[in-house]
């Protein structure tokens, strides 16, 4: 039997399904912030001292053999006027620097106040600085929310270089030892029209294995630089202890550059997160004497259960900041988005056609994207920022299009790229309204970027956009935004602050557009997906899953975002053309199922096969309405390698709220290896209430599981399950 020891315990947090148990070194007092689940409360006592013939002559100042672990403090920063982290960190990681090891613990307090918990932890520096991190639990939430607050209460300027708005420590409290091929690092990349891909790696795959006497800091920091949050990582993290069966995660809502980091130094791993620091983002922020800065907010989890669990448990926090969207999103209606129907030429005469043609079919917004502003024999992509419309495509002015819209019973939409100007726009020369760095203008292709901390460029786009908006009575915008700013921008301490407070400028009006035009529906599109942050989503209804227009990529892509979105606020479109056949058109549309349905193509011109078949679908989509609104997903099938070139298959079974109704959308792709497709079901007796397939297609339920029979490659199929 191995004997062991376990941490001091200052306080012990309940919070739900989530215990919090704030840890102390008995020697320097150091706190440190461990998660477990409350069913895994018991702790395995771990062991204390290193032994082996590689260090059994080292000893510590103590006179003892070097120490297993460590409690690291949940407070991590550097100020830049102390010393460098130690360890080969420079360079790679701030964590655990001399700021954070000065930092002392002093209070802690505990409100509860309308079913919400904040536990409030003091710190205080010997310089004057103090600091409070802040954990928050709402009764009944499946996730925490994390924030550090720093407060300069000395009489000099402070200047920090790093600042996290979470660390969780004691990864894993489930081993006795440093848990060899236990721990697993996940996160998720997202590139153009390829949203959400997973990769998850053992801690050895990527040197997170501990030294053999500590002295090495051991890291992976990643994050993304720049406005546009997603490109490249999504600002997720999880550790997965997979002998425990236990993952710990964390997303963080921030519209610029953020970093996650994974760090070692002996048997237990800590991870942290928040805005990208001086190494990686450029950023640093100076608070004057009697001034406080907050850091963005993370969102916490911890789950007896794998990454789906935790996924779950942390998009559940997105539903907050829904509850007052327009009466019209109450039953996610469909969409039509004509970009693919006149690909840049959104004339009178022909949105007049296509919305007569989806009179009646249900759809409830139709939407006119990029190019009706666009000067005569001009492009789009290099006329924005003056937001005419042109007088040739709107003879009658732009307000009779929208009437004409309204008339066969739907809800007018509009396209803005409204933070930036192209070179076409007679504002392209207004330099005085653009972001600069080392000076210059920054200049992107055809693209400048107004500076939104600006008051007449407020002023500006509030007269353009939401005056336009409200003149002509559009009751949906799409806000597009194509190309990144970069590392930040002049006009700050640092370019990094520069950044976040101009995109700070960009939330804002984001926030006076919801309150001037409460009935207006926004969707937050970034060419498709470099914006899926919680921030961004939170200020708007829904969200452009991706720009993969047509692809057969379309599905992987839905179905990856369940794990970092809500299905309710992930626009998937649905391309349809005439010339394809029936098999693709229920292939692209049971991808919409996977979010929300945005129809776009040839509809006027259907053939009536393909009419009926879209006309089925739409009637399927509201009555799983409910279903995609609200539950939780888990995908089947094996891994797809090369999007652009799939193989196997992949199924979807979305569980309502309540359990009563279920949603199983299926896709076949190149050579899907089977020819009967079985998923398991929750234990039930379910029916099938609604089908939506080719005539070779079918499910079977027996068993306990679904058995879809494809129709071959690139097909699929929708079914929805009552009980």
């Amino acid at each position: 039997m191995k004997s062991g020891f376990l941490p001091r315990i200052h306080r012990e947090v309940r919070c739900g399904a989530t215990t919090a148990l704030y840890v102390q070194d008995r020697t320097t007092g150091r706190l440190g912030l461990w998660l477990v689940p409350t069913s895994r409360r018991r702790l395995t006592p771990r062991r204390e001292i290193l032994s082996g013939v590689e260090i059994d002559g080292i000893l510590n100042p103590g006179g003892k053999g070097l120490p297993a672990w460590g409690i690291e403090s949940l407070l991590q920063l550097k100020a830049r006027d102390e010393d460098a982290v130690p360890g080969f960190g420079q360079g790679r990681s701030m964590r655990n620097s001399p700021t954070s090891d000065r930092m002392k613990f002093t209070t802690q307090k505990i409100t509860r106040t309308h079913g919400v918990t904040t536990v409030r932890t003091n710190f205080k520096h010997p310089g004057g600085w103090s600091a409070h991190h802040d954990l928050v639990w709402r009764k009944g939430a499946s996730w925490l929310e994390s924030s550090v607050t720093m407060d300069n209460t000395s009489a000099k300027p402070l200047t920090l270089e790093f600042l996290a708005s979470f660390s969780i420590s004691g990864l894993t409290p489930f081993a006795f030892d440093d848990a060899p091929g236990r721990l697993r690092l996940h996160r998720f990349r997202g590139v153009w029209s390829m949203e959400g891909r997973l990769e998850t790696r053992p801690f050895e795959d990527i040197q997170l294995e501990r030294s053999w006497a500590g002295f090495g800091v051991r890291n992976e920091r990643f994050g993304d630089v720049g406005s546009l949050p997603v490109n490249g990582f999504f600002p997720f993290v999880a550790v997965e202890d997979t002998g425990a069966g236990v993952t710990w995660g964390a997303q963080l809502a921030h519209p610029g550059s953020w970093q996650m980091e994974v760090y070692r130094r002996d048997d237990m791993a800590a991870m942290s997160g928040g805005l990208a620091d001086r190494e990686l983002g450029h950023w640093m922020k100076t608070l004057r004497p009697g001034t406080s800065f907050t850091s963005p907010v993370a969102t916490l989890g911890c789950v007896a259960g794998d990454l789906d669990d935790l996924c779950a448990a942390l998009t559940a926090a997105q539903e907050l900041p829904l509850a007052n969207l327009p009466a019209s999103e109450r039953t996610l209606p469909v969409m039509f988005n004509e970009w693919t129907t006149s690909w840049g030429h959104p004339s009178h005469e022909n949105m007049t056609v296509l919305a007569q043609a989806l009179r009646g079919t249900g759809i409830k917004y139709l939407v006119m994207d990029a190019g009706w502003y666009k000067p005569d024999g001009g492009d789009w992509s290099s006329a924005q920022g003056d937001w005419q419309p042109n007088v040739k495509m709107y003879p009658q002015g732009i307000r009779a299009t929208a009437d004409a819209i309204r008339a066969c019973g739907m809800i007018p939409g509009l396209w803005f790229e409204m933070e930036v100007i192209g070179s076409a726009s007679p504002l392209f020369g207004r330099t005085d309204l653009m972001l600069h760095r080392d000076g210059r203008v920054i200049t992107v292709g055809s693209r400048r970027f107004l500076d939104l901390r600006k008051p007449k460029v407020v002023e500006h786009l509030s007269k353009r956009v939401i005056g336009l908006l409200r003149a002509g009575d559009f009751g949906y915008l799409k806000v597009d935004y194509n190309d990144s700013i970069g590392i930040g921008v002049d006009g700050a301490e640092s370019l990094g602050e520069g950044l976040r407070q101009h995109l700070a400028g960009v939330q804002a009006f984001f926030r006076r557009l919801r309150a001037e035009l409460p009935d207006l529906v926004i969707e937050n599109c970034s060419s498709g997906g470099h914006r899926l942050e919680p921030s961004m989503m939170g200020l708007t209804a829904m969200s452009s899953f991706s720009d993969a227009h047509e692809c057969p990529e379309i599905p992987i892509i839905a179905a990856n975002l369940h794990r970092l979105m809500l299905p309710r606020q992930s626009q998937v479109w649905a391309v349809l053309r005439a010339r394809v056949s029936l098999r693709r058109i229920v292939y692209l549309l049971a991808g919409g199922f996977l979010g929300r349905l945005c129809l776009s193509g040839d509809f006027p011109t259907l053939k009536p096969a393909q009419r009926a078949l879209v006309d089925r679908a739409i009637a399927l989509y509201a009555q799983a309405a409910p279903v995609i609104r609200r539950g939780t997903s888990r995908r089947y099938g094996p891994d797809v390698m090369a999007y652009r070139h799939a193989k196997g298959w992949q199924v979807v079974v979305r569980r309502g709220a309540g359990g009563r109704k279920l949603l199983v959308v299926g896709h076949a792709f190149e050579k899907p290896g089977v020819k009967t497709i079985r998923v398991p079901l929750p234990p039930g007796k379910w029916r099938v209430a609604g089908e939506l397939h080719t005539d070779r297609s079918g499910v079977k339920l027996a068993k306990g599981e679904l058995r879809w029979t494809s129709a071959g490659e690139w097909s699929a199929n929708v079914v929805l399950l009552t009980r």
